[in-house]
């Protein structure tokens, strides 16, 4: 029997970039600040997670300005949006093995 935890996201398997994707899902978009309130981490953690994200080209960047001050967007890609609910399914199955 294949072990059910193979069919998990490594990319998603860390609790803010999951919580990333899935407010980004959920949203046309997000800005860094926004997300970094809403998710309580620091600058430096959510820039990790944000690089690693984009990376596997899981979100989409677009900078812009807002009254002379510069903004980041964060938006879902097709691909991340596919390899999230990947990972909700796999993460259901899972759940419906251990309960046999």
């Amino acid at each position: 029997m294949k072990n059910p935890f193979e069919n998990l996201d490594k990319v998603m398997e860390h609790r803010v970039r999951l919580q990333i994707v899935s407010v980004l899902v959920a949203n046309d978009s997000y800005d860094f600040n926004a997300l970094k309130e809403l998710l309580d981490v620091t600058d430096g953690n959510l820039a990790t997670h944000l690089k690693a994200l984009e990376r596997e080209k899981y979100i989409s960047i677009s900078k812009s300005f807002i009254d002379r001050k510069p903004n980041t967007r964060y938006k879902v890609t097709e691909r991340g949006r596919t390899a999230f609910k990947k990972h909700l399914d796999a993460l259901e199955e899972l759940i419906k093995q251990q309960r046999k």
